[in-house]
């Protein structure tokens, strides 16, 4: 613990983490280790089988702080509801703020509406605008999931885990771990020095120019509109979806569907 500069405790081990903070300390029995492989790969299962008929996503990160009339947040509302338009599931990580937002304008657009909530003892509890969601206690399980089932991603503001999404995204880009799904950093004003910094690692060679095109930075939802029709719809030539039905021996279920759900290849 370390006290704050009002002179409270603040405690930098979140209830909710516990199991992989221990995990992280260092070797411990063959036992305990198995047991934690046993629930991450629980964990996994469950979320593939949740999300597996979720359809073409487009993930939305951004900050859980913001509330509605943020400008930030009816941005973020404004983008779910258009890329609902486009016939993208919006998926987030299900709690309040920018994530709340980017859901319920998907839902209002008559789209569907997912997420992968984090579990942790304050901020994040699932927001009222998902068709459907699973609770994922490892933070490392719910960002593989967060991008298995997306086809681009959307970086408004927030912080340091928004960040970290960001960079975990266009890092498997540039590292060829994952294709190049169409990135947008929305908020020109809110992340310039940001921008800024990453032109200045530009100049120290420690990435290439090419890498700043891995993603676009823009205020326009015109323009992230047409970014994603161009480099996720015609870019991985997605059509509309045949149905499939789920199985539900084994846990599958398919969230609200509308007429114009996108596919690449049907799941099976």
């Amino acid at each position: 613990m370390e006290d704050n500069q009002n002179g409270r405790q603040r405690e930098f081990t979140p209830v909710g983490s516990k199991k992989e903070a221990e995990f992280l300390e260092g070797p411990h029995s063959r036992t305990e280790e198995g047991y934690f492989l046993f629930n991450v790969l629980k964990e996994f299962i469950r979320g593939f089988r949740k999300l597996h008929f979720a359809g073409p996503c487009i993930t939305v990160f951004g900050s859980a702080r913001f509330k509605e009339g943020h400008q930030y947040y009816e941005m973020a509302r404004t983008l779910g509801g258009e890329m609902a338009n486009l016939g993208f599931t919006v998926m987030t990580g299900g709690g309040p703020g920018i994530m709340e937002a980017a859901n319920r304008g998907a839902k209002e657009a008559g789209g569907r509406s997912i997420g992968c909530n984090i579990i942790l003892p304050k901020e994040q509890k699932p927001n009222p605008y998902l068709d459907r969601w699973v609770d994922i206690e490892f933070f490392f399980v719910r960002k593989v999931l967060l991008t298995k089932y997306s086809y681009g991603f959307i970086v408004m503001p927030g912080g340091y885990g928004t960040m970290d999404e960001f960079f975990e995204s266009v890092t498997l880009i540039q590292t060829g771990k994952i294709l190049k799904f169409p990135v947008v950093l929305v908020g020109k004003e809110f992340h310039k020095e940001l921008y800024q910094y990453l032109q200045k690692l530009v100049t120290q060679k420690t990435i290439d120019a090419a890498d700043l095109d891995l993603f676009l930075f823009t205020d326009s939802v015109e323009e992230t509109i047409k970014h994603f029709e161009k480099y996720a719809i015609e870019g991985f030539g997605l059509k509309k979806l045949k149905k499939v039905k789920p199985m539900g021996i084994l846990g599958e279920s398919r969230p609200h569907a509308t007429a114009s759900d996108l596919k690449q290849k049907e799941a099976k």
